[in-house]
């Protein structure tokens, strides 16, 4: 086997992880908890009872 071969099924493994990790990232069932995900950075419920609270570096 030449390093030709290797570089080829290295390739072709890569893309095929890269395909996988795509079709999961952009299946249908994933979407809803993808779009509850991708909220949680605009969600000001959590920030709202913590800024309450004084902050202390050290905890």
């Amino acid at each position: 086997m030449s390093i030709g071969e290797l570089q080829t099924i290295a390739t072709v493994a890569a893309f095929i992880a890269f395909l996988g990790v795509a079709w999961w990232a952009y299946s249908p069932k994933n979407k809803k908890r993808f779009e509850e995900d991708a909220q949680l950075a605009l969600d000001d419920e959590d920030k709202e009872s913590s800024s309450d609270q004084p902050r202390n570096k050290d905890e």
